[in-house]
């Protein structure tokens, strides 16, 4: 197995926080100026794949235009060093919502609403910005100790096609399939409601520590969320308000007609409501 490099070019690998199959976020530190970034590089064996060095440039072109919200996750730079082609980022919390999930809703109930109400103006920033995320999850939020949430990972990402550009859309599924919207898995031109879908699902989650719909195979799961019943939060926990459920269900429905027609609207009831009823534990 080939070592490690204690640096790449003009930073200094400090520890690794998070690796996959294509890709790894290392802590470092510029050499010289010594300021502490979040280092997104393609893995050892990935840095000669055309298709994934298209991918963080894609990432790199997205996040250069959404830099304005502080919800989001900051790109400074796209670098090839070493041969390793790499995205310097931001270094914010190494926590996301998926791993803080892990120890039980309970563990960030505290801040939950918070959490909420920041994960959804960064989806809402970078709807106004024209792009749709197809791929919102707990795991591209990051999260800290006091509730302050980044939005990241724009791999899927894609412009919201509008006039004769709904015409040429090459159907693909792509994004998690957990929490994929309908339209998305049949391939459809997308608009804000699929991600608000997706974010129905993820507020399921966040309350209940498991994602609405549950299956064997990936088509039972897709399946699920193409015809099965909306579930509801009442009937996990009866400590949520019933507005706010009442939220998630129409985020959740199979018709995008009938869901929230943008983050704004979700926003807007979201600033009007909590997610549990104080009253509940007196």
């Amino acid at each position: 197995m080939p070592r490690i490099p204690d640096s790449l070019g003009p930073y200094r690998l400090k520890r690794l926080i998070r690796a996959g199959r294509l890709r790894e976020i290392w802590e470092a530190s510029h050499i010289e100026t010594k300021k502490r970034f979040a280092l997104k590089r393609l893995s050892p064996h990935k840095c000669d794949d055309k298709t994934e060095l298209a991918a963080l440039k894609h990432e790199y072109r997205v996040a250069s235009s959404l830099s304005n919200s502080k919800r989001i996750i900051r790109i400074y730079d796209l670098q090839i060093e070493d041969g390793t082609p790499l995205l310097v980022m931001e270094l914010f919390s190494e926590l996301n919502l998926k791993q803080a999930m892990r120890r039980g809703p309970k563990s960030i109930a505290f801040m939950l609403d918070k959490v909420i109400k920041k994960a959804a103006e960064g989806i809402y920033f970078m709807h106004t910005k024209g792009w749709i995320h197809r791929d919102v999850k707990p795991a591209n939020f990051l999260v800290s100790r006091d509730g302050e949430t980044r939005l990241i990972d724009f791999r899927f990402a894609e412009r919201k096609r509008t006039g004769l550009r709904k015409l040429f859309r090459r159907p693909a599924i792509e994004g998690t399939y957990a929490y994929m919207s309908p339209e998305q898995i049949r391939g459809k031109v997308l608009d804000e409601r699929a991600d608000i879908y997706s974010f129905g699902c993820l507020m399921f989650e966040l309350v209940t520590a498991q994602t609405p719909y549950s299956a064997t195979s990936p088509n039972e799961l897709l399946s699920k969320h193409l015809i099965a019943s909306v579930p509801s939060l009442l009937e996990h926990d009866n400590k949520v308000r019933p507005e706010f459920a009442a939220l998630v269900q129409k985020m959740m429905s199979k018709a995008r007609e009938q869901r929230p027609t943008s983050m704004g609207e979700v926003l807007d009831q979201l600033s009007k409501m909590n997610v549990f009823d104080s009253s509940a534990d007196k």
